[in-house]
């Protein structure tokens, strides 16, 4: 016999404190990629492929990572 939820009726799965986890996954994957372009840039003496390169990976990765989490809090 399956045990009761402890959770309210209605309850999505994700709170306050995930929704500010995925801002953070949001800004920090952009962010890094961003800085890594940079500095890619600043290496290989080049303006701004790889930094362009760095923004849209970063903007991927953030979302791959952002559908990753709400997948997985949405699941019973």
């Amino acid at each position: 016999m399956p045990e009761p939820s402890t959770d309210p009726p209605g309850d999505a799965g994700l709170r306050g404190r995930d929704l500010i986890g995925l801002g953070g996954l949001l800004v920090g994957a952009v962010v890094v990629g961003t800085v890594l372009g940079l500095l890619i840039d600043s290496a290989a003496d080049t303006t701004p492929v790889f930094t362009m390169v760095g923004v849209f990976l970063g903007i991927a990765a953030a979302g791959v990572g952002f559908w990753l989490r709400v997948r997985s809090a949405m699941q019973p």
